[in-house]
């Protein structure tokens, strides 16, 4: 196993390399657009044995995946923001027709007012998809983290779409030490595709995604549903038996830091949780037992490694980088709701922060804490915008 120092693009670049993917489809979007001008190189210099199908749009890359896929080649695309807005039809196209594609979001604000900074509103436009969304804190997870996709979504269990994400600029620009596993290892690891049922066969004619009427509709969705199920489970062992090869295991759904005792936990997703887990240590050394409770997936959301999580804890607070006006904050929504049938479950306090790439530090989430506990004493509940000008 080599080092090297590589950016999150980079690093996810890699993972594509290393997956031995087949068909890129891609158009540049910033702050995506090194992923695939690294592949590119790959490609260029004979490295990465595919075929880079340059599109004029996001929506006819996820097309060309589409495609590839449903002819059996491992595809790959990335975008951010609009870009992913733009190609939102083939987006849900994909998650329908089940086809394990694995697409990186480098993770923008949405427009307008423009916006190149990173929070996490892009990928929770497409929540209700049909994708497996991911969420990686550094660059070692986002190399290892394409590489799982690839065998989660090829998993005849799921057959689904993963979307993998990592936080614009904050994580994709940002280098650090990353340990590269050997192509042998990576091979034994993800084998090479094996011919499945929704594979387009010429010498077998048959027709895909056409009409369904309403006595079979939503038997289609139910599968679907059944596939996200059974992909929590997979994302678990895919991550463990990654684990034993490489010694690194993240946790599967969730990665729990000093949580097991704590009496206030930090929710959260993404690359920031490495400020959340300073917060919670310089906490502990002023006596106030904290936290981490890091959302690998948040679909399928992790409800029951979470209620494990929680248990014992007399609040939580849900810090939120995106916004959905009118609820206002996704992630708390989602895990009052995932607790809502417990007998015993903490106080939830919400907190959205971050947005358009504002700057969050330690000395914040120590506040998130802080007010937290206040919330809890006075009974006060409501969604907290941190640093407001």
């Amino acid at each position: 196993m080599a080092r090297a120092v590589l950016s999150g693009n980079e690093a996810v670049a890699l993972g594509v390399k290393l997956a031995r993917v087949q068909v890129v489809a891609a158009y540049p979007i910033t702050p995506q657009t090194t992923i695939v001008e690294k592949i590119a190189e790959y490609v260029d210099r004979g490295e990465l044995k595919a075929r880079f199908i340059t599109v004029e749009s996001e929506h006819s890359a996820m097309a060309a995946c589409i495609g590839a896929a449903a002819g059996g080649a491992r595809a790959f695309t990335a975008t951010s923001s609009q870009g992913l807005l733009y190609m939102s039809e083939m987006v849900f196209w994909a998650g329908g027709a089940r086809l394990p594609i694995v697409m990186a979001v480098v993770n923008r604000s949405v427009a307008p007012p423009w916006s190149i900074w990173c929070d996490h509103n892009d990928a929770f436009s497409q929540r209700d998809a049909g994708w497996i969304q991911l969420w990686a804190e550094s660059a070692q997870e986002a190399m290892d983290m394409v590489i799982q996709a690839y065998r989660v979504a090829e998993d005849e269990r799921v057959l689904l779409p993963v979307m993998v994400n990592l936080d614009g600029f904050l994580l994709s620009h940002a280098y650090e030490p990353v340990d590269v596993p050997e192509q042998a290892l990576v091979d034994r690891f993800l084998p090479e595709k094996t011919p499945a049922p929704y594979w387009v066969d010429p010498s077998n004619p048959k027709s895909y995604g056409t009409i369904a009427a309403p006595d079979t509709y939503m038997e289609f969705r139910y599968k679907m549903q059944t596939a996200m199920d059974n992909a929590a489970r997979i994302i678990e062992e895919v991550d463990e038996e990654w684990g034993k090869l490489t010694g690194r295991r993240y946790g599967g759904l969730i990665e729990r830091y000093r949580s097991e005792d704590a009496e206030v936990g930090l929710i959260l997703a993404g690359s920031w949780a490495g400020d959340a887990k300073e917060a919670a240590d310089a906490l502990r050394k002023k006596g106030l037992k904290v936290g981490v409770i890091r959302l690998r997936a948040t679909r399928p959301f992790p409800a029951e490694r979470l209620a494990e999580a929680v248990e014992g804890m007399d609040a939580v607070a849900v810090v939120d980088r995106s916004l959905s006006p009118g609820l206002p904050s996704v992630l708390a929504a989602e895990v009052k709701a995932a607790l809502y049938d417990r007998s015993r479950r903490p106080f939830v306090a919400s907190f959205i922060a971050g947005l358009g790439g504002r700057d969050v530090t330690p000395l914040d989430f120590a506040y998130i804490v802080e007010s937290t506990l206040k919330n809890l004493k006075e009974g006060r509940s409501g969604t907290e915008w941190l640093g407001l000008r």
